[in-house]
C-alpha cells in the first residue's frame, strides 16, 4: 500500500477542519479536500488538492480516500441542522474508507458526550452519560469508531470545549455572543453567574492533532486525548477580555435571552439545537490534559489577549480589521441544504 503523508480533510471549510489542514500542511503533510463544489472553496486552501464529493456518499468518499494515511473527519451539519439524519451516516462512510485504506481517523471531540455525573472535570475515562439528543449521537459515533478499531481501524479523538478563533463561524461565539462584521459594541454571555467554562483555541487545538499524528506509532489503535485550552473560573472573564481587547472596556455585557430561546425553540430549529445545549452553560465543565501533556510534554497554548484580538480580527469585529470576510458559519461540505 502506498503511503505519502497525505491526508483527506473531511470539512475543510469548517473552522476545525481548515486549522487542522493548516496545521498539519506546516508539517509537511499533503492536503487533499472534499465538497461538492471544489472550484467555490478552493482558494481556502490553494495548495490543497480539491476533489468534488458528498460525504454522505460512501462511493466518493472512499474514493477521495484513495492513498490518504490519515481521514479527519471534521464535518458536521452547520448550524445544528439534520444532526440525526447525516452525522452517523457521514461516519460510517469514513469508517468504510479508513477500513478499505489504511488511513487513521482523526475526530474532533466534543463535551455533548457527557451529562451531569462527569462533571465537573472530564477525564477521557470519564461516564458517557448525556442528556441531551445530539449528546447520544456523539457518544454513538466514538462507540462505532471504537468498534472498528476493535477491528483494525486507527483512531484518534481529540475533545476540547467551545471553539473560537479567526475562522470560527459555526461556534457559540459567533452566534450568541458576538456580532461578527462589525466593531464590537457589545457582548451577549450565556453563562450563569460564576460557572467555570472552557474554551479552545482552533490554531492551538489544530497544532495538538497535528503533533498528536506525528507521533504515529506511539499512539495505540484507538485513543482519545483531552484538550485544556483556556479555562475561565468565572465564565464572564472571556466577555471581559473581549471587550478589553477590542479596545471597548465599558461595552455592555449582556445576559443571553434563555427564556426567549425557550419559547422560539419550536419554531426555528437553531434556537431548539442552541437550547439543548443550556446545561453546558450552568456548571463547570472543564477537561482533565493530564493524559495529553504526558504525551505530548506540554500542550500548545496561545496568551488569551493574542488569540482574542486574532479571532476578532478574523471575524471583522476590529477597525482595523483587513482580512477577506468568510461566511464561516455557512461553510461546510458534503451536506445537503
Amino acid at each position: 500500500m502506498t503511503h505519502t503523508r497525505t491526508a483527506l480533510i473531511l470539512g475543510a471549510t469548517g473552522g476545525a477542519g481548515y486549522e487542522i489542514a493548516k496545521a498539519l500542511r506546516a508539517r509537511g503533510w499533503q492536503m487533499r479536500a472534499m465538497h461538492r463544489r471544489p472550484e467555490s472553496v478552493s482558494a481556502l486552501i490553494p495548495d490543497a488538492d480539491w476533489i468534488a464529493g458528498d460525504a454522505m456518499k460512501a462511493d466518493d468518499v472512499l474514493m477521495a480516500a484513495t492513498n490518504v494515511d490519515l481521514i479527519v473527519h471534521a464535518v458536521n451539519p452547520p448550524g445544528y441542522r439534520n444532526w440525526g439524519k447525516l452525522v452517523l451516516p457521514m461516519i460510517d462512510n469514513t469508517i468504510a474508507a479508513a477500513r478499505a485504506h489504511g488511513a487513521r481517523i482523526v475526530l474532533p471531540g466534543t463535551v455533548y458526550n457527557y451529562g451531569p455525573d462527569a462533571f465537573p472535570l472530564l477525564r477521557e475515562t470519564s461516564p458517557q452519560n448525556p442528556k441531551t439528543r445530539k449528546g447520544g449521537i456523539r457518544v454513538e459515533m466514538e462507540a462505532r469508531l471504537r468498534r472498528a478499531a476493535d477491528t483494525g481501524v486507527r483512531v484518534l479523538i481529540v475533545r476540547a470545549g467551545d471553539f473560537f478563533g479567526p475562522n470560527t463561524g459555526n461556534s457559540w461565539l459567533a452566534q450568541g455572543m458576538i456580532k461578527p462584521g462589525r466593531p464590537l459594541r457589545a457582548i451577549t454571555h450565556p453563562g450563569k453567574p460564576g460557572a467555570g467554562h472552557a474554551w479552545a483555541y482552533l490554531p492551538d487545538f489544530a497544532e495538538t492533532i497535528a503533533r498528536l499524528v506525528d507521533s504515529g506509532e506511539e499512539l495505540a489503535a484507538f485513543e482519545r486525548f483531552h484538550f485544556n485550552g483556556h479555562w475561565f473560573e468565572d465564565g464572564r472573564e472571556i466577555a471581559e477580555r473581549l471587550r478589553i481587547v477590542a479596545g471597548v472596556p465599558d461595552a455592555p455585557i449582556k445576559r443571553f435571552p434563555w427564556p426567549l430561546l425557550h419559547m422560539m425553540k419550536p419554531f426555528v430549529p437553531l434556537f431548539r439545537e442552541m437550547a439543548e445545549m443550556q446545561y453546558l452553560w450552568n456548571v463547570p465543565v472543564r477537561l482533565d490534559n493530564a493524559r495529553l501533556v504526558s504525551q505530548l510534554g506540554g500542550e500548545p497554548h496561545t496568551p488569551i489577549d493574542e488569540a482574542l484580538r486574532a479571532t476578532l480580527r478574523g471575524m471583522k469585529c476590529l477597525p482595523e480589521s483587513s482580512a477577506r470576510a468568510v461566511d464561516w458559519s455557512r461553510a461546510d461540505i458534503s451536506l445537503p441544504r
